[in-house]
């Protein structure tokens, strides 16, 4: 049985090893908004009960290198693998 799976990200390459994934449907489009609306809500909420500038930046980062590793994961499970990583 062959599926017919349309991706949702395709990877554009950088360098030799690195690949950065780029939407290229409407699903794609959806995670990409998601993904920026709640790194906005996850910063205003800090910032909301933060003191200074290092005190929002000290909680804000964690949170969003937690959101960018969830959106590679999603990236990486719904895009097309980068054929340069395939072994020759």
């Amino acid at each position: 049985m062959v599926i017919n799976m349309r991706y949702w990200f395709r990877p554009k390459r950088f360098w030799r090893w690195f690949a950065a994934y780029y939407p290229v449907s409407w699903g794609g489009w959806v995670i990409v908004f998601l993904t920026a609306a709640v790194l906005v809500y996850f910063f205003l909420a800090v910032d909301r009960n933060s003191h200074s500038v290092s005190d929002t930046l000290i909680n804000f980062v964690p949170r969003a290198i937690l959101v960018g590793i969830i959106f590679d994961v999603i990236t990486r499970l719904t895009g097309e693998y980068p054929f340069w990583w395939r072994k020759r």
